[in-house]
Formats: structure tokens, sequence, C-alpha cells
């Protein structure tokens, strides 16, 4: 191959030029500082997933929510319980270092748990602007055991609901219901 096709000048001592079709394309200019997520897409992002989640709990048979499991998992109402239980806590204590971290499993009526939702959801709005800029890249031991960096301990509680919000999926059908569909998050 010839090397000036592949954007070299031939001189060792040089180094390689940028090919004149990728040079429109590609910038010398230092990266920006603005991150590619910013904490409010972050924010929008999650909670369109914590709307849909919610839907998939509204759409469990209320006798269903804490007895239907699939293979020896937990009951959809646990995970929903847990995800919940780590949701509010993880934004909390990233803003105030208050990692308490209490919930439970315990059956509720489906009302409750969809009251705690959205309690949890509101504390997350009221929290969430609270957080400094530069906190989302610094380290923290979140619930004294979870070391990382905030925003990846924040995706991690993002995954872990849509993790859990599948195997409702997968419940939901079980018992030949439709789920809703995942890509409406509005």
């Amino acid at each position: 191959m010839n090397p000036e096709a592949m954007g070299f000048d031939g001189h060792l001592s040089k180094a390689p030029s940028t090919p004149t079709r990728a040079r429109s394309a590609m910038s010398t200019a230092a990266p920006p500082a603005a991150a590619a997520l910013t904490p409010e897409a972050l924010l929008k992002h999650w909670q369109g997933h914590r709307r849909l989640t919610r839907r998939v709990i509204e759409a469990f048979p209320e006798d269903q929510l804490f007895t239907f499991s699939v293979g020896g998992m937990r009951t959809f109402g646990e995970q929903a319980m847990e995800m919940n239980g780590m949701a509010e806590p993880m934004v909390r204590g990233t803003v105030t270092g208050d990692w308490t971290l209490e919930f439970e499993r315990d059956p509720k009526p489906k009302a409750e748990v969809l009251r705690a939702w959205d309690e949890s959801t509101r504390k997350i709005d009221e929290l969430w602007p609270q957080i400094p800029p530069g906190r989302f890249q610094e380290t923290m031991t979140a619930f004294g055991q979870y070391e990382g960096i905030v925003h990846d301990l924040l995706l991690y509680v993002i995954d872990n609901e849509i993790h859990h919000r599948g195997q409702g999926y997968v419940y939901l059908r079980a018992l030949g219901i439709e789920p809703p569909p995942f890509y409406v998050r509005d």
C-alpha cells in the first residue's frame, strides 16, 4: 500500500500527516471541558427508566407481585423493593455522605410499592441538583463497602434496575401478560 495514501509522507522524523478526507472530521483543538452526558441528561435518562419500571410494577397482578417467580429467582416484588431501596440512598449518599441503606423485601400491597417508588423518584429529583458537578468524577465508598467513581456507582444502580426490569418482563410473559413497550419512557 502507498504510505502517502495512508497519510504518511515517507519521513520518519515527521509525525504522520492527517489524510485529507479525514482532516475535516478531526480536530487538533483541546477536548471540550463539558462532559459527553450532562448530569441533567443522566437524570432524565434514569427517570425514563424509572417510569418504565413503574409501568412494569403496575402490570403485575396484585396476587403475583410477591408470589410468582421463575427458576428459583426472587419475585418481582422483592426485586422492585431492592431497586427502589438502592436508588434514592445512592443519590442521597452522593450528596450528603449519609450512606444509610435500609430496605426490605417483605410483601406489600402493589399500591404501597408504587407509593414508595413515587416517593423515591421525588427525592431523587430533589437531591440530584445538589450533586456538585465535580462529584461525579470523585471516588467514594458507597454504603461502607462499594468503592468507585460516583458516576460508575450511579450507573450501577441504573443498570441493576434495567437488569431486574428485564426479569420482570420475563415473568409477565410467563404469566401471559404483555409487558409495556420497553422503548416508551415518558
